[in-house]
């Protein structure tokens, strides 16, 4: 636009300009007659009649053909200037549009990879491998690949060291609950001894559901080698009918709603993933009136849902988050006596994006929970 209007301002200042036109010598009429021009430093034209026009009158008609002319060639050049600003701005978007996708194509390679990355820890084994140019764009993915390896290390030796402790401290526990049981049952145990031993195998109890919960949590952040369809629907169904009697003993109603959701996953994961849930809703729901726990499987459009909801007390929305950090217990429950090892919707989390679901709370009204895990349907 810019050059558009200095052409434009030239072009007009160049045509404004005025000329003389100097004759010397004999002029001859249409007539062929010759006549004197006149004197060399006043303009003349002739009339469309071929008369010989001086003075003003030369120079009026001579102003009134200098305007056609310049107003003919102005609306020329805007013309054409405007088209050819058109096309030569269509084209300089094109190329733009084109050399910009070549240029940036990379950095949606690193935005997409580190995406991936965040929405789950699995995708840590995912690197960028930018071939090129040795430019910035090739440095930034070099050094965000080189991030990643780190991370994985990291956390590998992490899952490591947790797999391992957790199995060597098992051997230990299940020893201290035989001899704990063997002192138990002698015929010499006296009240208090059988007592105390209660109380052990309490305690043991809990030590190996935690290292249980600890193991389950190592495997479930590791990257799925082999994955089958597995319908929710029977897991729901199957889990449901499994901790039936501890609803029971409970005074907990499990109400479930078994439809079909067919997806892909680790089927054992997927049992402990809906477990946790459901367990968590019997085992933490207190309070006086009705008390229900309710499980529903079902497919939404391209997604596989558990929906697992609660009664129980009430819990503040802020809190909600920090249910599925390791250990956390809400409330009085953060104590040592609390019920469960504090693993079990950490479990859930852990377990949803290994699989590339993602899982949601919410309180709800009235008291208790609603936990929602989406994961990717099998169209299989």
């Amino acid at each position: 636009m810019l050059l558009l209007g200095v052409t434009y301002a030239l072009f007009s200042a160049n045509l404004g300009q005025k000329y003389q036109v100097i004759v010397k010598g004999t002029y001859l009429n249409p007539s062929g007659t010759a006549t004197k021009p006149p004197p060399p430093d006043q303009a003349y034209v002739l009339n469309k009649d071929g008369a010989l026009l001086t003075g003003s009158d030369a120079e009026r008609v001579m102003n009134e053909q200098r305007e056609q002319v310049r107003q003919a060639a102005i609306k020329s050049m805007l013309t054409q200037g405007s088209i050819a600003l058109v096309a030569v701005g269509a084209l300089a978007a094109g190329f733009g549009w084109l050399v910009a996708g070549r240029v940036l194509a990379p950095l949606h390679r690193v935005t997409d990879t580190a995406r991936r990355i965040a929405a789950s820890l699995a995708a840590l084994h995912e690197r960028i491998g930018l071939n090129g140019p040795d430019d910035e764009v090739k440095n930034l993915a070099d050094a965000f690949d080189t991030m990643v390896e780190r991370l994985d290390h990291s956390f590998d030796g992490q899952r490591r060291f947790v797999a391992n402790a957790s199995h060597e401290l098992r051997t230990p526990l299940t020893l201290g609950r035989a001899l704990v049981e063997v002192a138990m049952h002698r015929r010499t145990a006296s009240a208090d001894v059988k007592e105390l031993g209660e109380s052990l195998l309490t305690i043991n109890a809990r030590h190996e559901q935690l290292i249980e919960g600890l193991l389950i949590l190592a495997d479930s952040e590791k990257q799925l080698t082999a994955v089958y369809p597995v319908n929710l629907s029977d897991v729901v169904t199957h889990v449901a009918g499994q901790l039936s009697s501890e609803a029971a003993a409970a005074g907990v109603e499990v109400i479930r709603g078994p439809g079909d959701a067919p997806t892909k996953g680790d089927a054992l994961l997927l049992e402990r993933l809906v477990h946790n849930l459901v367990e968590n809703g019997i085992r933490h729901n207190a309070g006086a009136g009705e008390r229900w726990v309710r499980v529903v499987s079902k497919c939404v459009g391209d997604e596989v849902r558990v929906v697992v909801t609660n009664t129980g007390p009430e819990i503040p929305p802020y809190e909600v988050g920090s249910l599925f950090e390791p250990f956390y217990r809400l409330g009085a429950e953060r104590l040592v006596g609390g019920k469960g090892a504090g693993l079990g919707l950490s479990i859930v989390r852990s377990v949803a994006e290994a699989h590339g679901g993602t899982v949601d709370a919410v309180p709800r009204a009235g008291g208790g929970l609603e936990i929602t895990v989406v994961l990717p349907v099998d169209p299989g």
